[in-house]
């Protein structure tokens, strides 16, 4: 059984909090994964710009980091899954840059949101991506289970 803790910054936990950890362990299933404590941080852009130019040396705002509690570990993945529990790490997407995202992409917020997710999961899992193409092989797995789990709603329909 997987647990995913919601938590936010800047800002009081949102009523739709429960609905987003739903949709989590959604997507943690649809990837196979079990017994993983997932942290979600929700934020703002000063609190997201903070973290990533204390980590990645980005003076900028940006929609989604994920911080791995396992990057580089040589501790085969197949290994960790037999543990008791696993670690993956803290997702933080910016609420900021979602809704900045979604006017750009013209499309809901809801789906934006499902996707940041989606896309912060992927990275704790292990997959990377060098570029922004659709053809990334991570990016396409973002955009699949984003398809599969499209009838799922976090925030509504038309938010």
């Amino acid at each position: 059984m997987n647990r995913v803790q919601i938590s936010a910054a800047d800002a009081p936990l949102p009523e739709w909090s429960t609905s987003l950890k739903k949709f989590a362990l959604k997507a943690l299933a649809r990837l196979g994964r079990d017994k993983w404590d997932l942290s979600v941080l929700l934020c703002g852009d000063k609190t997201i710009s903070d973290l990533n130019f204390r980590y990645r040396g980005k003076a900028e705002a940006t929609d989604v980091l994920s911080f791995s509690l396992n990057e580089g570990d040589a501790f085969p993945a197949q290994q960790r899954r037999t543990q008791e529990r696993f670690l993956p790490g803290d997702i933080v997407i910016s609420l900021d840059m979602l809704r900045e995202n979604a006017d750009r992409f013209k499309i809901s917020e809801d789906e934006e949101l499902r996707r940041l997710l989606i896309h912060g999961i992927l990275h704790l899992d292990g997959m990377d991506h060098r570029t922004d193409q659709k053809a990334e092989p991570m990016l396409r797995l973002q955009e699949h289970i984003l398809a599969e789990l499209a009838g799922e709603h976090i925030l509504g329909r038309n938010v």
